[in-house]
């Protein structure tokens, strides 16, 4: 049961449809997986099992009479900041701990007309405001494959049910990089589609920073996902028509130009993290892809000043007014937050020149990708941040580099910035406490086919482990 629930959702379908399994059988194996390892990773915030059971039988006879969907009896794990209406929508905070949705998120309504079955809802750090996933609500959830280590955040909880084989897909969020840094410390697969591709909710759908998109544990289960969430939505002005398709054939990266850039800047970057990088170019080499060394050169501290300008004008203030009525409820990460966004915003004309920034920080990566197809660089400096830890008074070193904020270890927010470009995180290796590491495949704006060629490629040629050994 253990190996099942670590199936890939196309071979769930393909045995699906073939009756050679059953909807009933995945989900029993999935919920028994969860029910096993959840007392350690905690990463589930909330299970309906019950109904997943009764869902699953239903999609059982939906393959038995021909009616089934295109993600049929597939379970779900949905990052709990996508509201569901009638459900608890607490954004991991207790001052919203009673809060009960009265719409639900576009990207969950796809999953469910889909056929997708939402078997639990996945944790995330108090308003999705941090890179690893801990709150006073729901506590500490673990790295599967290190118990000591956070699986990343804010889309943790969905890395770790990846991970932890307690769901077959999962949703994501990424504002700067909350989709990807997860997937990296996870070992699995992350999207960053290009801003509008997936459908958001007000306000933050006008947020040129905010993207939903899919995790998973293969590239052809990212873009099995992908392709039912995308495409307008008439309650997103910015969701872009027409609905853009990934192709089922995926991997053929033959003569593709590909940029390798070891670092965009100056960000320390662990050893361990340096050689998994270089082994993916080798990797894309040996697939048929022509790859080049090159040199971004951007600034880490133009980079950051940029994004916590951009996070003051708009992402900032959500949490602020929160923390003005709430403040001693909310976790010491979240206030923390919220006194750097306000702070960079303090001086006149901050948001014009966070712009001007945005637009020098988006050039050397424009005209780099206007020679190449692609670019693939490291997801972060470090493998990995400690469970439960709130790097705030702490000290925290990349390469025996002092970082002025933890979030400095990370190269994800520059394509938050550069937000038309699709970015997807694969597996690049391990480091050492066995915490995987990732590479970002950087597209041109609003290519995604071309990403997920080249992440089909690199597993092919480097095939990664779904499993955590010890867990």
């Amino acid at each position: 049961m253990t190996d099942l629930a670590y199936l890939p959702a196309t071979e769930a379908l393909r045995l699906f449809r073939s009756r050679e399994l059953s909807p009933v059988e995945l989900m029993t194996a999935v919920i028994e997986r969860a029910e096993t390892v959840e007392p350690r990773v905690n990463a589930l915030s909330e299970r309906t099992f019950e109904e997943a059971l009764l869902q699953a039988k239903q999609a059982e006879d939906a393959y038995r009479d021909g009616s089934a969907r295109p993600l049929e009896g597939i379970p779900v794990a949905a990052k709990d900041e996508q509201p569901i209406a009638g459900r608890i929508a607490s954004d991991g905070s207790l001052a919203f701990a009673d809060h009960i949705a009265d719409v639900t998120h576009p990207v969950i309504e796809r999953l469910l007309a889909a056929g997708g079955i939402v078997h639990a809802r996945t944790t995330t750090p108090e308003f999705c405001c941090a890179g690893f996933t801990h709150s006073k609500l729901w506590g500490i959830t673990r790295n599967p494959w290190n118990l000591d280590y956070s699986p990343g955040g804010s889309s943790g909880g969905s890395g770790a049910a990846l991970a932890s084989g307690t769901a077959t897909l999962a949703t994501g969020s990424d504002i700067g990089g909350s989709i990807r840094l997860p997937a990296a410390n996870t070992g699995t697969v992350g999207y960053k589609p290009p801003y509008g591709r997936v459908p958001a909710m007000a306000p933050f759908n006008l947020d040129h920073y905010c993207h939903d998109g899919s995790m998973a544990r293969t590239v052809a289960d990212c873009a099995l996902m992908q392709n039912v969430i995308a495409g307008p939505h008439p309650h997103d002005v910015v969701s872009l028509r027409p609905a853009v398709r990934i192709p089922e054939r995926l991997g053929d990266v033959t003569g593709l130009r590909v940029a390798y850039a070891p670092n965009l800047g100056d960000w320390p970057i662990e050893p361990e993290i340096a050689a998994n990088t270089k082994a993916v170019a080798d990797a894309l080499r040996e697939a048929g892809a022509i790859v080049e060394e090159v040199e971004v050169g951007l600034r880490r501290a133009d980079v950051f000043a940029a994004v916590f300008i951009h996070f003051g004008a708009i992402f900032g203030p959500m949490v602020t007014r929160v923390a003005a009525e709430h403040g001693d409820l909310l976790n010491p990460y979240a206030l923390d937050f919220a006194a750097r966004a306000e702070k960079a915003m303090g001086q006149s004309g901050a948001f014009l020149t966070g712009l001007e920034m945005e637009a020098a920080i988006y050039r050397p990566i424009g005209e780099l990708l206007d020679r190449y197809d692609a670019l693939i660089c490291p997801t972060t400096g470090a493998p990995g941040l400690r469970a439960g830890e709130e790097y705030i008074d702490t000290t925290f070193s990349v390469n025996g580099v002092e970082l002025d904020n933890y979030l400095e270890y990370a190269l994800t927010p520059v394509f938050n910035i550069a937000s038309r470009c699709p970015v997807l995180n694969v597996p690049s290796g391990r480091a050492a406490g066995g915490v995987p590491t990732g590479v970002q495949i950087v597209g041109r704006s609003y290519d995604d086919a071309t990403v997920f060629d080249v992440g089909a490629a690199v597993e092919r040629v480097r095939p990664w482990a779904f499993r955590p050994e010890t867990l």
